[in-house]
């Protein structure tokens, strides 16, 4: 069976007494998952006392080499506090209020990137489309390395410049193929993108996206060992790549999407969040990718004025240099522990907090719970999500429920200075006194 990635909905048993949420999941999905499925995304869209109800992206008959283990976990030795380094993430695919459209959480980007030395972010954040706005200390980084990360198995290394690769899908219509690769050129141009080459993909390569049962975006990818092959064919000639090609949706969807100011959860960022984690996992790359518009009547429709977080895809034909522009710095993944020891190496040991909109919960947040990284999560940015994070089992002032974006950097800033954020609040309650025993 060729490879193809899809989801599955599983009810993971939870162990109320243990510690690690993470065996908990590593556990029960082993023995659910069919042979030969390896989970490469998982959300926790629900939890209750015993169990964890999860959306699964899995890749199914993949005969190469076997991709790192979604739980490989290498817990922190130390946390270092030479600068203060903010990881923030608004998950695909969830109907984020701030985020879920077309970069629209970028601004929040540039005031947390503001209220640290370095920022880790991911594409969902700050691409629009044909605009980005990356703070100039920001990390831009796919969504399954940012992971990896928090769970201590990878390093990322800062570049000058890296040689991006781009994949384009087939498309009957030359117009959007054409505006593509203009886009490129226009960046290698513009501002130097080094473009090893432009590789065409044939058509059983295909994208489709759907949702799942708690209303997430989510999708198939048919086709992929097509675009692993592709991609083998260039060997070490490329550092990152930018695929972009057209995600099937159903007919309406672009004109209802538009219509509904900002209500309808974007149909397109998951399954496109499903394949870079494919491509990001099995080769140690940075990956993203842009759609393709699927007609000329729909590139000329005119959608009115639309809600401002939908504004940049209403104004783009290629939708492609957001992704370029992201990935031209996008930091080398480090796997190898000696490397990942290197002083000019980011690993987990350097992350200060984790910022992620309250209610959304996957490996990320019980990564950080397990590394003692502090997490702050903010009430505003409201999305499909139904998970209490307070009944983790936090460490004192380990996690900070937050209303906005204002508060997380007010924390933040707490945080760097190094007092208690509570201290700047009022009232102040007196330290409990604790009579020893005789």
């Amino acid at each position: 069976m060729p490879p193809v990635l899809f989801e599955r909905e599983l009810l993971v048993p939870r162990d109320p007494g243990r510690a690690s949420p993470l065996v908990d999941l590593e556990r029960g999905l082993a023995t659910q998952l069919e042979p030969g499925d390896v989970p490469i995304r998982l959300a926790i869209t629900s939890t209750s006392r015993e169990c964890f109800r999860c959306e699964v992206g899995l890749l199914s008959g993949w005969d190469g080499l076997p991709p790192p283990s979604l739980f490989r976990f290498g817990h922190r030795p130390v946390e270092n506090a030479d600068s203060f380094n903010c990881v923030l993430l608004v998950p695909t695919g969830i109907g984020s209020e701030i985020g879920g459209h077309a970069g629209d959480a970028t601004p929040v980007a540039a005031l947390l990137a503001a209220a640290c030395d370095t920022l880790v972010t991911h594409p969902n954040v700050v691409n629009a489309s044909d605009i980005i706005d990356l703070p100039s200390n920001a990390l831009y980084v796919e969504g399954s390395i940012v992971t990896r990360l928090l769970m201590g198995s990878v390093g990322l290394q800062r570049v000058r410049n890296n040689r991006v690769l781009v994949l384009l899908g087939h498309h009957e219509d030359e117009l959007f193929t054409h505006a593509a690769i203009n886009s490129v050129n226009a960046a290698r141009a513009s501002y130097g993108l080094a473009v090893p080459a432009i590789a065409r993909l044939g058509p059983e390569f295909e994208m489709e996206a759907t949702y799942v049962g708690s209303g997430r975006a989510a999708g198939k990818v048919r086709g992929l060992g097509k675009l692993m092959a592709e991609l083998e064919d260039f060997s070490s000639a490329f550092d990152a790549v930018a695929i972009s090609s057209q995600i099937s949706v159903p007919p309406g969807y672009h004109a209802e999407y538009f219509e509904s100011h900002g209500e309808m959860v974007n149909p397109w960022g998951g399954v496109e969040a499903m394949l870079t984690h494919a491509v990001s996992t099995l080769l140690n790359i940075p990956s993203a990718h842009a759609p393709m518009l699927e007609t000329q009547e729909i590139a000329n429709a005119d959608p009115g004025i639309i809600d401002p977080r939908m504004a940049a895809e209403g104004v783009s034909l290629a939708l492609i240099q957001s992704v370029l522009k992201g990935l031209q710095r996008s930091p080398r993944i480090v796997t190898e522990p000696t490397a990942m020891n290197h002083h000019g190496v980011f690993t987990a040991a350097d992350i200060s907090c984790l910022v992620i909109p309250d209610g959304s919960l996957g490996l990320p947040v019980l990564a950080a719970l397990e590394q003692g990284i502090k997490v702050i999560a903010v009430r505003e940015n409201r999305n499909l999500m139904d998970n209490n994070l307070r009944e983790l089992p936090w460490q004192d002032g380990q996690l900070f429920a937050v209303e906005n974006y204002w508060e997380a950097a007010g924390v933040m800033a707490a945080l760097k200075a190094g007092i208690d954020p509570a201290s700047v609040r009022r009232p102040i309650l007196p330290a409990p006194v604790k009579e020893t025993r005789e």
